[in-house]
């Protein structure tokens, strides 16, 4: 893996996680909206700039692929490169969760 695309994503924003976590399955962008808002109960809700913006920046980066068009709007999934950034900071959030709990991380 490229090291600069992990200094840019590792740790990851919120909206950033939950954009790359929804898209382990083909999904677009209104669709992402609406998998974060129920997860997080209401408490995070992505505006459309910064999901656009981070879709193409993902893109770019080559940690999402476009994968059809589907009435009118794009559907995303994760590549092979994003799914290791996930693991990553997956691996990156159990680790705080464990130290914030007191409990040595064996990642």
């Amino acid at each position: 893996m490229d090291k600069r695309i992990q200094r840019i994503y590792v740790p990851m924003t919120e909206s950033g996680f939950y954009i790359l976590f929804c898209l382990q399955r083909p999904q677009h962008g209104y669709g992402i909206g609406q998998m974060v808002k129920m997860m997080t109960g209401g408490a995070l809700t992505i505006s459309a700039g910064t999901m656009y913006g981070t879709l193409s920046k993902m893109e770019a980066d080559g940690l999402i692929a476009f994968v059809r068009e589907e009435e009118k709007r794009k559907l995303y999934q994760i590549t092979p490169l994003g799914e290791e950034i996930l693991a990553l900071e997956l691996e990156r959030i159990e680790r705080l969760y464990q130290n914030s709990r007191g409990e040595i991380y064996h990642g």
